[in-house]
């Protein structure tokens, strides 16, 4: 007794500093950390506007939203959703920082006079009126709102909530809508774009033209310098603008159940079956003991569980089948009772020919006729069927009485025999070809099912993890990394410009903390730590990172060179056509048959392609320059070279009024307002969005 209590003292002594010692750990982490006010991470999320948002700051806007949530939806927002919500907290940082800042410099506001007049004035806020409306008048009932405002202080907390928070976004939404509306009545179509809308719409075009695609010059005839490229991409730099991103290469290891895992539970199914058997309470047993919501339910013949349907014709009330292994685990059946219900079913299928005239009741007779020759119904059904069954070869499945019309219903549930009905059968819908593939019944099905889910046990998860961390602890840098994924023919994923706050990486699916690590800790060549997800262990390496700004030239060499060599290519083949004379079907003769002409009847300068040609706005463009008569000069489009010859402009007659022109102008204006606004304040905001340093 006295060794045991030394041994209890010390060890007491020991698990105490022990404890000590990973506290301390874990707190100097937290203060060294990349975060740390003492190692100069601070504690902002970002800056909007010349304004550090804050962390604090950031939890405090979420936390709003997220109680919103709960007032909304009587419950708490899953992990799934939280990131929604962070994101909504953040839009509402930037209208708090950004847009409000615009508002006060234009003069915008909202006054408490106009909040009254949304809520009880002429000028009746929309969500208000539609909650208010009175279902007989289909008017907005303003005893109705004064009623609820009466009744409110007696209301459920949550409720008298949801009304503050509603009035609390009245100012802000009628001042952003302000706003928007101060803009979009600057907004003005003149006569001239309205009849230059006209004329794109209904000036027809017939074009003839001759078409030589690049490619019909081989890439590797094509050599192109290094200056050539820089020439290009100083060019054309404005295409290459991007934000920062990342890129990585990943391995994951799968934990998928083992033979050894799906035998453990098959085996506990054997027993759990012994004891199915002989429970009265069946419904409650099989809720107790499976793995799924649904283990109890009546079905008829056609919706039986496929196991079940396939041995209908000898089951019998107490009945316990199984286990089968299905989709979503191993299930066991009871029949707790097999009884004659008050709906029949009866399945069959149909040929539906549309009409009701002679013609449309001689047609379905000839497809009947021919059925009965040995014709296939199914296939029959395809070639002539008429509605949404014909892709399935007429097929109905089953059916309760009472469900189709009843001329259609009355035959198939009065058959005594399965298989064609003699004639065909006329409803409101036309005439029908119908066969009976199962008698009409009225028996039916209790049945209690039991699923066990099969999952991965300890020791598979732990054989999983233990190949992910071999993997991690024997690669240093991108080259070991691929070498040895190679030796343990490990597939690689690779995923590029990914950014600060992606939380889903390629086929790993959601996987934030592998971002989170990418952007906090990661530098290029960098290894992971082994990163647990849902279903599997991954493995990463950091492959490279584009800065903020423009993409490199050697990021975009691959792109750039493309459209160098085109460029080339679009020279020789003009130079080529230049030195052909003749009409457009005799250059294309001397060219060689990569040159090819094409017509277009009906061009209209609204359209961005040609037919044969593909997407090419420049090539419509000249055409329309083009007088009739006239042939352009060889040029290069999109896809390749062109000349077009316009051989006739129908210019559409003027008309009297192009009101319905310059509408369609401003409603396509109007409709781009908001988003251009919202985009431009927050492009001259100087956004600094770093929430993925702690999300």
């Amino acid at each position: 007794m006295a060794l045991i209590n030394t041994l209890r003292n010390k060890m007491g002594k020991f698990i105490v500093a022990a404890v000590a010692i990973a506290i301390m750990s874990f707190v100097l982490a937290d203060l060294l950390g990349p975060n740390s006010s003492l190692m100069g991470g601070g504690n902002d999320v970002g800056e909007i506007a010349g304004h550090d948002v804050s962390l604090k700051e950031f939890q405090n806007t979420v936390q709003e939203r997220e109680n919103n949530y709960i007032l909304n939806f009587n419950r708490q927002a899953t992990e799934r959703e939280r990131p929604t919500l962070r994101q909504q907290a953040w839009d509402l940082l930037i209208t708090q920082y950004a847009f409000e800042k615009q508002y006060d410099e234009v003069g915008v506001t909202v006054t408490d006079e106009e909040v009254w007049d949304m809520l009880q004035g002429k000028n009746i806020n929309p969500s208000l009126q539609q909650a208010f409306t009175n279902p007989e008048t289909g008017q907005y009932d303003r005893e109705q709102f004064l009623s609820y405002l009466q009744q409110l202080p007696n209301l459920d907390p949550n409720a008298q909530v949801r009304w503050e928070l509603f009035k609390k976004d009245l100012g802000p939404g009628r001042r952003r809508l302000k706003y928007e509306n101060l803009l979009l009545n600057t907004n003005y179509v003149t006569k001239a774009e309205a009849m230059k809308e006209y004329s794109a719409q209904n000036d027809v075009a017939e074009v003839k033209y001759l078409y030589v695609p690049f490619y019909a010059i081989s890439d590797s005839s094509i050599t192109v310098s290094d200056s050539e490229l820089n020439t290009y991409y100083n060019e054309h730099k404005e295409q290459y603008k991007v934000d920062n991103t990342r890129s990585l290469s990943y391995v994951s290891f799968d934990i998928i159940p083992s033979a050894a895992d799906s035998a453990f539970v098959k085996e506990e199914m054997q027993t759990l079956k012994e004891e199915f058997k002989t429970v009265q309470d069946d419904s409650v047993f099989a809720g107790l003991n499976t793995d799924s919501d649904a283990f109890f339910g009546q079905y008829h013949p056609g919706i039986l569980p496929a196991q079940l349907k396939a041995n209908i014709t000898n089951l019998t009330k107490g009945d316990v089948r199984g286990p089968y292994l299905e989709t979503e685990g191993y299930k066991l059946y009871k029949v707790t009772d097999i009884y004659e219900d008050t709906v029949g079913y009866a399945k069959a299928s149909h040929i539906l020919i549309k009409g009701d005239d002679d013609a449309a009741r001689d047609n379905a007779r000839d497809i009947l006729k021919q059925i009965k020759d040995g014709a296939s119904f199914e296939a029959m059904a395809r070639e002539h069927g008429t509605d949404g069954t014909s892709t399935k070869g007429g097929d109905l499945g089953w059916f309760a009485k009472g469900r189709m019309v009843a001329e259609f219903e009355k035959p198939v549930f009065e058959a005594t025999s399965t298989g064609l009905l003699n004639d065909v059968v006329k409803t409101q819908f036309g005439y029908h070809i119908i066969r009976v593939d199962e008698l009409k019944t009225n028996t039916a099905y209790k049945v209690a099912t039991i699923l066990r889910e099969v999952l991965p046990s300890d020791e598979t998860i732990n054989a999983a993890y233990t190949k992910a961390d071999l993997f991690a602890n024997s690669v240093e840098d991108v080259a070991s990394f691929e070498a040895q994924a190679a030796a343990d023919t490990v597939q690689i994923g690779r995923v590029s410009a990914l950014k600060p706050n992606d939380r889903r990486v390629s086929n790993l699916g959601e996987a934030r903390q592998i971002v989170q690590w990418l952007f906090t800790d990661a530098s290029k060549g960098s290894i992971s730590q082994v990163f647990e997800l849902d279903g599997a262990y991954a493995v990463a390496v950091m492959t490279g990172e584009i800065e903020e700004g423009y993409k490199s030239l050697e990021n975009v060499k691959g792109e750039v060179s493309i459209k160098v060599k085109d460029q080339k290519k679009g020279e020789q083949i003009i130079a080529k056509l230049n030195a052909l004379s003749g009409s457009l079907d005799e250059k294309a003769a001397a060219y060689g048959e990569d040159a090819n002409v094409y017509s277009s009847s009906n061009l209209l300068l609204s359209t961005t392609s040609l037919p044969s040609v593909g997407f090419d706005p420049e090539a419509v463009g000249k055409a329309f320059s083009l007088k009739s008569g006239e042939t352009s000069a060889p040029f290069a489009g999109q896809n390749g070279v062109l000349i077009i010859t316009m051989e006739n402009l129908t210019v559409a007659p003027e008309i009297a009024d192009y009101a319905t022109y310059k509408d369609q102008i401003q409603q396509r204006v109007a409709g781009r307002v908001g988003f251009n606004i919202a985009e431009a304040i927050k492009e001259n905001a100087d956004i600094k969005d770093e929430r993925y340093k702690f999300y």
